[in-house]
């Protein structure tokens, strides 16, 4: 493996130093939408002159080396790949109330352990985003998006792009955006679309989200109030006896986020969930609280942050009584570890990081993490969701492990940025019960160029 961890490596610094020769152009690093009214960019002056006015083209291509050890939480399980993603983007405006985007993408994966790469690695190029939008959901009062598309609310935790995996997400949607002073509501019916490599990635019948998310600007010093509902069906589900049936369940919350006096800032945000599948009844719920203080003398001006995640388990698998948390779509990464072993889902978490900025073009966080099972009798869920183990046994314990993270950006051009991190999980008594107890490993370096 450090054979390979060398060569990827060395690869990747040639691509880095040769990136930096570009043209420059301007680069929304902290929005991965590729929509053209939210990322802020703006083409190539080499490109823009040539071009008719109705017509824009732009595109990213990002490259990121991951390395693993410990995969499964056993030993001399590692491996070190790099992911390539190229995105190319077309819009349309024939009117100011009309705009068609366009987005093609292809996501590669190299020299994996496991094979044959499929997603979220590897999606050779299809259609991630086409839809037509009439008026404009972000500057005008009333926008109207038909077609595949992104959707992400609030912190991303139930619905988001995900945009960290190599292929990402996207609906087949229709979505209706209401703008005022103070206010915004977004109306969607949607599916999510299946990929599927080497062929056409197409949504699912039946499995169908819809929903209202809303913001309201209404407290001060910048604060929001985001109450939201959705409602998800799915088709062929396994119910607790055995069958199968229709799952239908809605997701109702409330997202705060804001400013305080003496530099202080918060977000919090609250879920349950209610529904059936069959003659099973959906009752769950989830919620994270967070706290960040500034300390705006200090050089540097760190931001230090406390954290506390709960999303309920099922205590009995045969009680008709679906209790463990669904997490639906979100963009799960980073949520509760860079190592996103764990997800919004039988957990419960506590979190303590710092944010700063060494120079205006860097930032760094750091994180530590302690994690355990919200009930004994349910298993533990990846950042995807996925079941990682369960054990029959609840007497392994709560106690999952502990984190350390570490990772930073730097905005090296306008049009390119480096990041990178790492990430150690230290594993609990339940991780050496239920498996052979290896710490896990995880470390990326990641290169993203817009033009």
């Amino acid at each position: 493996m450090k054979y390979r961890m060398g060569m990827l490596s060395v690869s990747l610094c040639l691509m880095v130093l040769s990136s930096t020769d570009l043209p420059a152009q301007t680069v929304a690093a902290a929005q991965p939408s590729a929509a053209p009214a939210a990322t802020g960019w703006r083409f190539s002056d080499h490109v823009t002159p040539d071009l008719p006015r109705w017509f824009r083209f732009s595109g990213e291509y990002r490259v990121r080396l991951e390395g693993i050890d410990g995969a499964g939480f056993n030993p001399s399980s590692e491996d070190a790949f790099p992911l390539s993603r190229v995105r190319v983007n077309a819009t349309f405006i024939p009117t100011t109330w009309l705009r068609v985007q366009l987005q093609g993408q292809d996501a590669q994966a190299f020299y994996r352990n496991q094979k044959p790469d499929a997603p979220p690695f590897e999606d050779t190029f299809d259609l991630r985003q086409g839809y037509v939008e009439f008026g404009n959901s972000e500057t005008n009062k009333f926008g109207l998006r038909v077609g595949r598309q992104e959707l992400f609310f609030g912190d991303q935790r139930l619905v988001g792009h995900l945009n960290w995996t190599n292929t990402a997400r996207s609906f087949d949607a229709v979505r209706v955006t209401y703008k005022a002073k103070k206010v915004r509501v977004d109306a969607f019916a949607a599916s999510v679309v299946n990929l599927k490599d080497g062929g056409f990635d197409k949504r699912a019948d039946c499995n169908n989200l819809h929903g209202a998310y809303a913001v309201f600007s209404v407290i001060p010093n910048k604060g929001t109030v985001e109450p939201y509902v959705f409602w998800r069906l799915q088709p062929r589900v396994k119910t607790e006896a055995g069958t199968t049936a229709n799952l239908d369940f809605k997701t109702i919350g409330v997202r705060f986020a804001g400013k305080l006096p003496s530099n202080f800032d918060y977000s919090a945000e609250t879920a349950g969930q209610v529904g059936s599948v069959l003659s099973d009844d959906v009752r769950a719920w989830a919620g994270y609280w967070t706290l960040g203080y500034t300390l705006a003398k200090v050089k540097y001006k760190p931001r230090l942050i406390a954290q506390y995640n709960y999303a309920s388990g099922d205590k009995d698998p045969k009680d008709g009584l679906r209790q463990t948390f669904d997490q639906l779509y979100p963009t799960g990464h980073d949520k509760l570890g860079l190592a996103d072993q764990v997800g919004w889902k039988n957990i419960e978490v506590a979190r303590a990081g710092v944010e700063l900025k060494p120079a205006s073009k860097v930032s760094m966080t750091a994180n530590y993490l302690s994690w355990w099972l919200a009930d004994a009798h349910d298993g533990l869920y990846n950042a995807a969701g996925a079941l990682v183990v369960k054990v029959a046994d609840p007497a392994a314990g709560r106690h999952v492990g502990q984190e350390a993270d570490i990772q930073t950006v730097y905005a090296l051009t306008p049009q390119v940025q480096l990041s990178g991190g790492y990430a150690h999980i230290f594993p609990g008594a339940f991780l050496r019960i239920a498996t052979p107890g290896q710490p896990y490993n995880f470390t990326y370096a990641m290169v993203t160029y817009l033009f």
